[in-house]
């Protein structure tokens, strides 16, 4: 015996697709953070490779700012604010790097280690070696690094 069985026909409703997850906005205390933090690995590299070729370059000057623009911007979202805190923690990394450098010349000079140096002139010391030999060209390296960086942190955010 067979019987014959139709399946019911599909109902007229049908569900409507889950919403989208909200897009990421970021957090604003971690993506300082994390500028911070390759800000100062950026000051140490900078110092370093200016020591390794003695002179200053630009290019340098704008990979620490593009270390510091992607760190804030990719970590930190799009929150307004890091494109201006990334530039300003850019020309702080600048400002430090050169100071390294600067101590890292006094080193290599007197034959003595970096913590001697350090302890013996003071950041006062080596700030007064740096403004004695500021010229136009280290200005520009520090303006090309704080440029650098807000581009990077707003271009990385969107």
């Amino acid at each position: 015996m067979s019987q014959n069985f139709q399946p019911p026909a599909p109902d007229s409703f049908t569900e409507a697709p889950a919403a989208p997850a909200p897009a990421r906005t970021g957090n604003l205390g971690l993506g300082i953070v994390a500028a911070v933090v390759a800000a100062l690995v950026a000051a140490g590299a900078y110092g370093g490779i200016m020591n390794a070729i003695d002179r200053e370059v630009g290019y340098a000057a704008a990979g620490v700012g593009l270390l510091v623009g992607l760190a804030a911007g990719k970590i930190g979202g799009r929150n307004p604010v890091l494109p201006v805190v990334a530039a300003v923690l850019s020309l702080g990394a600048v400002y430090l790097g050169q100071l390294f450098f600067i101590a890292l010349v006094l080193a290599d000079y007197g034959n003595v280690g970096i913590g001697e140096v350090l302890s013996e002139a003071g950041v006062s010391g080596l700030n007064d070696v740096w403004k004695e030999s500021m010229d136009a060209m280290s200005f520009l390296f520090l303006a090309i690094g704080g440029f650098v960086a807000f581009g990077s942190a707003k271009k990385v955010s969107d």
